[in-house]
């Protein structure tokens, strides 16, 4: 194929589409260029792989540290396994493309983004989704496409199509819209507590600009000589009409009432009985010739056929109504000893949430082409097998943890306190401990509880809730709080988190070639009600963050010094600041910009290494009395050193009430007591008086000694 680029201008820049120069071995291959950013994505397609019943798309990404002209940090100079960011743009890619695959097709294909140069303002990620359409485009792969994919910022009240990273960091938005030019297929955004009405207005922004991604590469696709996929209806399975009639009724009347294990009880023990029937002593063929797995694969189908019903009739599994929430309850403080605990249950779902607080060395620092920043709040989310009654060995974090921790760690952060107002770095940890529907909801809800009992204070509480879809032709209806059932055997998963202010994350999965504007603005709104009563709920376990934090989470103080002064704080080859942290057991952070934090197990020991450092770094002031050391002694007074590097002169006559003789008499090296300071001069030279001190104190006591006297006056 010789080379064919197609190109067009879209948010005031050009992208272009070129094929037909590299990799010209792959079943398709398209470079994405938009600014100085270029994203190559490949396509491989496959031979099924016997007896797979599923559709085996894999979709990796992956962006090189020499797209940005940058070496690896650490020892190795070589990428390793992929990074939190590549396997979320891995997840952004496929969720738009899986649904638009023909029902029954079941090839390999692979899917594979690879960043060749990154310009520092136009993301790679949005790239990485039109340029994976467009590849499939042109591939003999049956993509029922293209589809586009476009990022949307909100700067003041103006909404900004494919922002720049600068753009981006002053928004109060970072959407991602996918679909085709007549529907939306994927939605991930967080937003600073948006309302409903902006948050739809801003992506239907986004689609309207799709539909020209979408021409292009149409433009593309007729450049190439490619032409529509030709989609073969799948086979009809004997199965499907007979147990249509022989299950059908019976597995509907199952699937209501019943909680999740006894649902699937009985769906197995019909299909346990049926299977005998059909297939008796351990037949894997019936007489005429059908299998065993054309019969596993129509009782499925019959089965999902009976939820979509019910669920069209307006009947959900549990018996509630489309609107309505399961049960909730919320508790906080359930574990010793952690900073911060709770547990969230609604319904079959469960997450309990650990909070931990450290200090600035606990940052996570997230190195790559694209991002270099420090982390102050993470989010893990776990998903163990006894969660849903399953046994299978724990492999550390898979793409669906990783995906479902991102969502409601940017759900939650935007609510969070900034570091001057409280400096610590947050973790926290959900663990699913149970799971039928939305645990990522379900871990935003316990983290709001557990970030509360922590006393952090946020400036708002968080929930978070899916709404599922089922729909057939123009008859549709959406299902608040979905049971995993309904998730699996419907069509959307539609989860919003938010505040009672406005939404702060959301995220669309579809089955279906997309939704509607209708259905999201309703969606939207359907969300609202549940978000409100869901936190109406939440709020009687903790009302507002603890006023202070666990007893057993360091302690923190901050101040702010002159940054010239940084150097006298470290002292030479770092002795004055290593005397500090061993003399107050304290850990002592300092910025560049002069902010100094210091960490201790203690409240007495942060409080007198602050007291250290601000006499150190702070102007001598006149009349302020410091506990200084002995440094030197002199016939004339003694110097004293009244902060780390900074001593001054106590004359003789200063050092006490009465007559000195020798200086000797009253002190020695290394002797601590309290001087005051009574002048310093024009060229900073210190003078201190011990005896200004002693006069005060007198004062103070004589004071004391007369109240004394007069009360017991009174008494007599």
């Amino acid at each position: 194929m010789a080379k064919v680029r197609v190109e067009r201008e879209i948010g005031g820049r050009i992208l272009s589409l070129t094929t037909g120069e590299i990799a010209k071995q792959a079943s398709g291959c398209v470079i994405v260029q938009y600014g100085e950013t270029t994203v190559l994505v490949a396509i491989q397609t496959g031979t099924p792989r016997a007896g797979i019943d599923f559709f085996p798309l894999m979709v990796d990404y992956r962006e090189r540290f020499a797209a940005a002209g940058k070496f690896p940090g650490g020892f190795l100079k070589r990428e390793g396994r992929p990074s939190t960011r590549e396997i979320l743009t891995c997840r952004l890619t496929d969720r738009p493309i899986r649904p638009l695959f023909p029902k029954g097709y079941n090839d390999e294909v692979q899917i594979m983004g690879n960043v060749l140069s990154y310009d520092g303002e136009n993301d790679p990620d949005v790239l990485s989704i039109n340029g994976a359409s467009a590849g499939l485009m042109i591939s003999p792969a049956p993509f029922l496409g293209p589809i586009g994919a476009v990022r949307v910022a909100l700067i003041g009240e103006e909404l900004v199509l494919f922002p720049t990273a600068a753009e981006l960091a002053e928004s109060k938005l970072d959407l991602i819209v996918a679909g085709s030019k007549d529907s939306v297929l994927m939605i991930e955004g967080f937003g600073d507590q948006l309302p409903e009405e902006v948050m739809a207005d801003a992506i239907m922004f986004g689609h309207e600009a799709i539909a020209e991604l979408c021409e292009l590469q149409l433009e593309l696709a007729e450049k190439c000589g490619v032409a529509p996929p030709v989609v073969e209806a799948p086979e009809v399975n004997p199965f499907d009409a007979i147990l249509t009639d022989r299950a059908y009724t019976r597995l509907k009347e199952s699937k209501t009432g019943k909680q999740k294990q006894e649902r699937h009880a009985v769906s197995d023990e019909i299909k346990a009985e049926l299977q005998a029937e059909f297939f008796p002593d351990g037949a894997e063929e019936t007489a005429d010739g059908l299998t065993l797995t054309q019969f596993s694969k129509a009782f499925y189908n019959v089965g999902k056929q009976a939820v979509r019903d019910l669920l069209l009739e307006g009947i959900r599994l549990d018996g509630r109504a489309p609107g309505d929430l399961r049960a909730v309850s919320g508790d906080v403080g359930v574990i010793p000893r952690v900073h911060g605990s709770a547990i969230f249950t609604r319904g079959e779902t469960q997450s309990l949430a650990t909070i931990t607080l450290g200090t600035a060395r606990d940052t996570q620092r997230v190195d790559g082409p694209v991002e270099e920043y420090e982390k102050r709040f993470m989010l893990d989310y776990n998903f163990p097998s006894y969660s849903v009654g399953e046994c299978r060995p724990i492999r550390g974090p898979g793409r669906r943890e990783i995906g479902h921790g991102m969502l409601a760690e940017r759900s939650v952060q935007w609510v969070l306190p900034k570091e001057d107002k409280f400096p610590y770095v947050i973790r926290a940890i959900s663990d699913i401990t149970e799971s039928n529907g939305s645990s990522s909801m379900a871990s935003v809800c316990s983290t709001t509880l557990a970030l509360m009992d922590a006393g952090v204070p946020i400036n708002q509480p968080v929930a978070g809730i899916s709404i599922g879809l089922i729909k057939e032709g123009d008859k549709y209806n959406l299902l608040t709080d979905i049971l995993g059932d309904e998730d699996h055997y419907g069509d959307m998963d539609f989860k919003i988190a938010g505040t009672g202010k406005g939404i702060t994350g959301i995220q669309l999965d579809l089955k279906i070639d997309g939704i509607s504007e209708e259905i999201i603005r309703a969606t939207l709104e359907q969300a609202k009600d549940a978000r409100r009563e869901l936190l109406r709920i939440m709020l009687k376990s903790i009302s507002r963050p603890r006023q202070e934090i666990s007893d057993f989470a360091p302690r923190l103080l901050q101040t702010k010094i002159d940054p010239e002064k940084i150097g006298l704080l470290i002292g030479p080859g770092g002795k004055t600041i290593r005397a500090l942290q061993e003399e107050t057991g304290t850990q002592i952070d300092i910025q560049e910009t002069g902010v100094v934090t210091i960490a201790s197990r203690e409240a007495s020991g942060a409080e007198d290494c602050l007291a250290r450092i601000e006499a150190m770094t702070e102007d001598v002031k006149v009349g302020r009395i410091y506990n200084g050391r002995v440094s030197s002694i002199k016939d004339f007074g003694a110097f004293i050193e009244i902060a780390p590097g900074k001593d001054g002169l106590c004359h003789i006559s200063e050092l006490s009430d009465g007559f000195v003789k020798s200086v000797a008499d009253i002190c020695k090296v290394g002797d601590t007591f309290e001087v005051k300071v009574i002048a310093v001069d024009d060229q900073n030279r210190v003078k201190l008086s011990r005896k200004a001190v002693l006069a005060e104190r007198n004062a103070a006591a004589a004071g004391d000694d007369s109240d004394s006297d007069e009360g017991d006056s009174v008494d007599e």
